[in-house]
């Protein structure tokens, strides 16, 4: 049985171009960047290279760019290392890196979104605090693919004197970022969203933000990430960040078009389908689509079976009995949410994987509501 991957959101393969630079880092240029013998330098030059291709996709400098090992690392350093002891404000569909890292913190207050998922700029200057330190929003949501107004909270936070952070682990890669333009002082990306391995990732530090280390140790990473770098992993995050910036304007139009032929075929075919986050700009590869009586853990093993793989929500939130937080932010009562499924679509899907998918939704869903006697 052939099989189709439709769940790019909660990870990417490994692209040809990224495992072809990576591979000559794991038995060849295998000396540690910090050592100033020959093969240390080989080293230090790869990983300088993979800097620059993460800077230009983020619009940023290399030194700006600080290699961690992932979104999670990123998003934890941006807060603890501004707000340790003092109060942060968030949205209430942050990823659990952002909500479990303000939990740990003095106080966090907790924004509400609107029915599609955009958190209004006013409110998170409503929500500010003498003590406040540090806003963080996310700048593409991981369940919804909703984009939020980065560049209007930023200028809250520069009006009030705070730090502005926003996880970009589901933007990065998937439309055009520039960290100067968003107006932002931390940025975090991961590279496992676009084609890079798990495990590496990246969070930009503007020149001058104050921020203190997460992990304490060597000098390295400029005195900002303690830890011997993961330079295989760096130069797959540098390679995969130039093919972004080489090719990825076109990729992000076939994979809208994709989308939004996924969207009105299954509208179309399936009664009672919604789309949630519709009316909200959102990343081009992402939809979230509600099916009335359906509970969307038996739709994901129906598909499965048919040979699709998508997802009823975040990876990170996989096996959890409560329903999405992101979904219930939005209004949604727990039945809906629960009614919900995930389709993020990537580079090897074609129109062909797309339309199959819509037969296979279609027939899922007509099979399921039948077995449920409440739906009428």
């Amino acid at each position: 049985m052939r099989r189709f991957y439709f769940d790019h959101n909660a990870t990417t393969p490994v692209s040809p171009e990224v495992l072809a630079a990576m591979l000559p880092m794991l038995g060849e240029v295998y000396g540690n960047a910090s050592s100033v013998h020959h093969f240390g330098q080989m080293a230090r030059q790869a990983l300088d290279e993979a800097r620059k291709h993460v800077a230009a996709m983020l619009d940023a400098s290399p030194e700006e760019i600080v290699f961690t090992s992932g979104g999670t690392e990123g998003d934890n350093h941006a807060l603890f290392g501004v707000a340790r002891t003092g109060h942060a404000i968030t949205t209430t569909i942050e990823h659990p890196a952002v909500l479990g890292a303000c939990d740990q913190l003095a106080s966090a207050t907790r924004v509400k979104v609107d029915s599609r998922g955009i958190v209004d700029p006013d409110d998170i200057r409503r929500a500010l605090r003498p003590d406040t330190k540090i806003i963080s929003v996310m700048h593409a949501n991981n369940e919804l693919g909703v984009i939020q107004p980065i560049e209007e909270i930023a200028k809250v936070a520069r009006q009030a004197g705070v730090a502005m952070h926003s996880d970009g682990v589901q933007a990065a890669g998937k439309i055009p970022v520039s960290v100067r333009n968003l107006g932002v002082d931390s940025y975090a990306i991961t590279g496992h969203k676009f084609y890079a391995p798990k495990g590496v990732g990246a969070l930009y530090l503007r020149k001058g933000a104050s921020i203190s280390p997460l992990l304490y140790g060597g000098h390295h990473e400029r005195d900002r990430r303690a830890g011997t770098e993961n330079v295989a992993g760096a130069v797959a995050l540098g390679r995969a960040a130039q093919w972004i910036v080489e090719e990825g304007a076109a990729e992000w139009a076939r994979e809208a078009a994709l989308r939004d032929r996924l969207e009105h075929a299954i509208l179309h075919r399936v009664r009672d389908a919604h789309v949630n986050g519709a009316g909200a700009p959102r990343t081009p590869n992402t939809t979230n689509i509600r099916f009335d009586g359906i509970d969307s853990d038996a739709l994901l093993i129906a598909l499965d079976l048919r040979g699709f793989a998508v997802s009823s929500g975040a990876a990170c939130s996989s096996g959890a009995t409560e329903p999405s937080h992101v979904l219930t932010a939005i209004g949604l009562t727990k039945q809906q949410a629960k009614s919900s499924t995930r389709f993020s679509l990537g580079r090897a899907n074609s129109i062909d994987d797309v339309d199959a998918l819509v037969d296979a939704v279609a027939a899922s869903v007509a099979h399921l509501r039948k077995l449920a006697p409440a739906y009428a």
